[in-house]
């Protein structure tokens, strides 16, 4: 191993060694406690060391770096203490995430860290929003995500790539190609000679070093990091290595074959730049022996600090309420009365473009949004109002822009995606559900983004532009779902939504765009999430209902007379109002739930189950649910109106009736 130490002086390199050697040092200590029982879990980064350490040394320390389980160097280059690190990994209330999170599955914003989650990829995606924030703000900085070898497979990795690569970020992204994705070899994971290869394709730089030269990563990361900042383009940098342990400590080596572990133990980082420090006489054995003693006693200390921490008590208030961040937005009225008749569609982009006029720290993000306007021209004219870099044009990569939207958040913005259809959220998905959602849970870090939803049936536009999938958010701790039916609502609740620190799932009706229309404040306003509005009031029976199901009720009501109707519409689906619902269900004592998603699995069976459960008294006959059928959506105009919930509506108003 060549080690080129010209341009370092002396306490430099030996900075670099104390790096290098202490996750090591750590890391032998965690696999005796885990022989001897006293942890339970561990994922070894031995061998790999000089990849986390060099690139953590090669930056500023508040530039951010998303590492993953093999990168305990950046968490110790960048000094978080060893004792709250112990803490963490065991489970302990005083570590980083409250004991809600396992090994480095976690974030310090103090440190300019972001936490892994399993899936791997979608840390990728984080770095872009950070790195955009810096290209916005005009800062001189760059961000950094680690990958393995594996990930490079996974969707978020070419997303993120490439839209680092079309938007020009400063990302430095890195490989860990360590031969291995936990037993898969790499000849079964790509074919390509090197995993820096593809760079080419998305138009970015690309190349392959040494990850065991802690020197060479330093220096690549450095000139690296200058290019980025320089020409205002990623970089992939490959670095190769190997994992001299399992991929945890319970999976053992057996499907590696021995002569590996003898060729790249002769490569191993710590004893080759150690042996180097000494032929050139900056370390002596003395010198060696003061520093790992100064780290062991650290080690012991921090141990003894860990071991000493009490158990964790579970508190369930505690934990309900740091689901989400604190929300401090103050219910905002007009300034003046005046109103204007607008349409629902026009309304929702009143409520836009009024809080890019307040929030210059706010980002729209999506498909054709800019000088096209969106696919339904909500965004029409922004560019001119705003520019391209806050009204940005995305390529078809939905999961790396709501990822990226969670970076722009890290780094103190507001972020807004335009999903260009709600059914197209699905390759999203574990953006937003792992990542969006839990992330204020797992360390305290809020999620400033608003995902808006154009969603529902009704227009002819059969199963893949027309499904409601509102409920299937509506499971997901920490996300807020919005759902509003007139243009006054839809104003005021966006407006609401971009001022909630939280990730709020917005959804918009299709067939309510353009033929619904309503007086609507001209002011900027806010509607409280999670309060229900009551449409109307009766006293045979009330119907509950949200989105287009208003409208239908609102008509059958007045098509029927004869009925009188109580009508409530939830507005905001997470979190429900119950204290709405009970009243509804007091007015009356006779309810039916009434939504355009399908039967099975829609929210009108969690209302049910509460209802019996909280007003059972107030009853005077069963609940009663009216849905769509349990199908796609149809396309043909005839077969979508009978799947939808509106075809079996009266024949549900009679059968509650009737009981």
């Amino acid at each position: 191993m060549h080690f080129d130490s010209s341009g370092f002086d002396n306490d430099k390199l030996i900075a670099l060694y104390r790096e290098l050697v202490r996750p090591r040092m750590i890391e032998e200590k965690m696999l005796v406690l885990l022989r001897q029982g006293r942890i339970s879990k561990w994922f070894s980064g031995i061998g790999q060391e000089a990849i986390a350490v060099g690139t953590t040394m090669a930056l500023d320390a508040d530039e951010y770096i998303m590492p993953l389980h093999r990168n305990l160097g950046v968490f110790t280059a960048r000094n978080m203490p060893f004792d709250k690190l112990f803490m963490q990994w065991q489970g302990k209330k005083e570590g980083f995430s409250k004991a809600r999170e396992r090994s480095f599955h976690f974030g310090a914003n103090e440190y300019h860290i972001c936490g892994m989650i399993s899936h791997l990829g979608p840390q990728l995606a984080i770095a872009d929003g950070i790195a955009l924030a810096h290209k916005l703000k005009k800062e001189n900085k760059v961000s950094v995500a680690f990958s393995g070898d594996g990930g490079t497979s996974e969707g978020d990795f070419h997303e993120a790539l490439n839209v680092a690569a079309v938007w020009g970020l400063p990302v430095i992204f890195i490989i860990e190609n360590n031969g291995y994705g936990l037993s898969t070899p790499v000849n079964e994971q790509f074919v390509c000679k090197q995993l820096a290869d593809r760079a080419v394709g998305y138009g970015m730089a690309g190349i392959t070093i040494d990850g065991n030269n802690i020197l060479e990563v330093y220096n690549t990361i450095k000139e690296a990091r200058a290019y980025c900042i320089r020409e205002q383009k990623p970089i992939m940098i490959e670095c190769m290595t190997f994992r001299m342990r399992g991929h945890e400590e319970a999976s053992g080596v057996k499907y590696v074959p021995k002569e590996l572990f003898e060729e790249w133990g002769k490569k191993d980082p710590v004893a080759n730049f150690e042996n180097y420090l000494l032929e050139k006489s900056i370390l002596s054995q003395y010198l060696i022996k003061d520093i790992r003693d100064k780290i062991q006693q650290e080690i012991e200390d921090g141990l003894a600090t860990g071991f000493a921490a009490a158990p964790v008590t579970a508190n369930t208030q505690e934990e309900m309420n740091d689901v989400y961040a604190p929300s401090q937005v103050a219910t905002v009225a007009p300034a003046s009365p005046a109103k204007t008749e607008k349409k629902f569609i026009q309304a929702i982009s009143d409520g836009l473009r009024q809080s890019m006029q307040k929030h210059d720290n706010l980002v729209l993000m999506g498909q054709d949004i800019a000088e096209y306007g969106g696919a339904f021209k909500v965004t029409e004219g922004f560019v001119d109002l705003f520019g391209k870099e806050r009204v940005r044009n995305t390529p078809l990569c939905e999961s790396a822009i709501v990822g990226a939207a969670l970076g722009l958040s890290i780094k103190g913005y507001k972020a807004m995606m335009e999903m260009q259809f709600a059914d197209f959220v699905t390759v999203g998905f574990n953006q937003i559900v792992n990542n969006l959602a839990k992330i204020h849970y797992r360390w305290g870090q809020h999620a400033d983004v608003v995902v808006r939803m154009p969603t529902g049936g009704g227009v002819g536009a059969g199963p893949f532009h027309s499904q409601s999938n509102e409920a299937w958010f509506t499971h997901v701790a920490g996300l807020k779902v919005v759902y509003p039916s007139t243009p006054e609502d839809a104003k005021g609740l966006l407006i609401a939504s971009i001022e909630d620190p939280n990730p709020v799932m917005f959804f918009e009706h299709k067939a309510l765009y353009r033929s619904i229309s309503g007086l609507v404040p001209d002011d900027y306003y806010t509607i409280e999430i999670g309060k229900a509005r009551h449409v109307q009031q009766g006293e045979d029976i009330s119907i509950i209902t949200y989105g287009s199901g208003v409208h239908w009720a609102t008509d059958y009501a007045a098509q029927h007379p004869d009925v009188s109707i109580d009508i409530l519409d939830l507005r905001t689906l997470l979190p429900l109002d119950y204290d709405a619902i009970r009243a509804a269900v007091q007015r009356t004592g006779k309810v039916l739930l009434l939504h355009e998603d399908t039967l099975f699995g829609g929210i009108g069976g969690e209302l049910a189950a509460w209802i019996s459960e909280n007003c059972f008294e107030l009853l005077d006959a069963p609940i009663v649910r009216c849905a769509s059928l349990d199908t796609p959506v149809p396309f043909a105009i005839e077969l979508e109106q009978n799947f939808l919930a509106k075809s079996r509506l009266h024949e549900s108003v009679q059968k509650l009736m009737a009981y």
